[in-house]
């Protein structure tokens, strides 16, 4: 074979190799587009879940910021997550409860759902002295419902099997549980710890009181029982410890003690 034949087999192998990267760039382009609109289709359709995925990612930036303060005063930080969560609890509030009215059975209703919890939540720890432990459960919701709606907009996108989107299953598929019951562990902690900065001048005297009726709105939840179940896991706890053979008379009696005083704060509950 010639050199001149040689160069031109070469020639058409290498327009060969162009004209097929260029028309996978094209196809790959033309699904990126359709992808496009699909998720402008999307967000126009609902713009209510739309704007709750843009508040739990502000909610969990303000938490990153605040935890590492290179983005500005931590103190802003942890105001703006509040106001963050307060507008994502809002918002929910408002696709659970879209009319209003003013009356008894409305405010019962209200405080029957998880969102006015949340909103509660936030107003309270507005006014008080900074607490990391307050923004654990504001963190943990916010990461598992902005993980587990970024899973169905890479799925309107069509990039379902992607890396990213590995990833946000396994957090929303596996971690789930562990997730709502981490929050429902600091929910409870909270209150001892709500009465200590009471003590130690940082917080006000209305704290205290205001998150008991916080926590047991949490306790009475119909939608979210792993505060309920959380309580029962920690007494069940507790009961084996006080009844190990080892541990002494005064210590059994102290637990015991704040079994019996825990569960007479704690508020009935109605079977659905």
């Amino acid at each position: 074979m010639s050199d001149e034949q040689q160069s031109e087999q070469q020639q058409q192998q290498q327009q060969q190799q162009q004209d097929g990267s260029s028309s996978s760039g094209e196809q790959s382009e033309r699904v990126g587009g359709r992808g496009m609109e699909a998720l402008k289709t999307h967000v126009m359709e609902h713009k209510v879940d739309t704007a709750l995925w843009a508040t739990r990612a502000l909610t969990l930036f303000f938490c990153i910021s605040y935890l590492i303060p290179i983005f500005g005063n931590p103190y802003s930080s942890y105001q703006k997550v509040l106001m963050s969560n307060a507008a994502t609890s809002a918002l929910r509030l408002h696709q659970r409860i879209p009319s209003v009215q003013f009356s008894r059975e409305f405010l019962a209703q209200l405080l029957m759902e998880d969102s006015a919890h949340y909103l509660l939540y936030s107003v309270l720890f507005t006014y008080t002295a900074p607490l990391t432990m307050v923004l654990v459960p504001i963190f943990l919701f916010a990461l598992l419902h902005f993980a587990s709606y970024s899973l169905g907009l890479l799925d309107v996108m069509g990039q379902n099997n992607a890396l990213g989107s590995r990833f946000l299953i396994s957090l929303v598929e596996f971690q789930h549980r562990n997730i709502l019951r981490g929050a429902a562990f600091v929910e409870i902690f909270l209150m001892p710890l709500t009465v200590i900065t009471l003590f130690l001048g940082r917080g006000s005297l209305i704290t205290p009181f205001a998150y008991y009726r916080f926590l047991t709105l949490r306790y009475s939840s119909r939608r979210n029982p792993y505060t309920r179940n959380m309580f029962h896991e920690l007494r069940m706890a507790s009961e084996f410890i006080a009844n190990k053979p080892g541990t002494p008379v005064f210590l059994r009696n102290a637990i015991f003690r704040a079994i019996t005083f825990v569960s007479g704060l704690a508020p009935a509950v109605v079977v659905q």
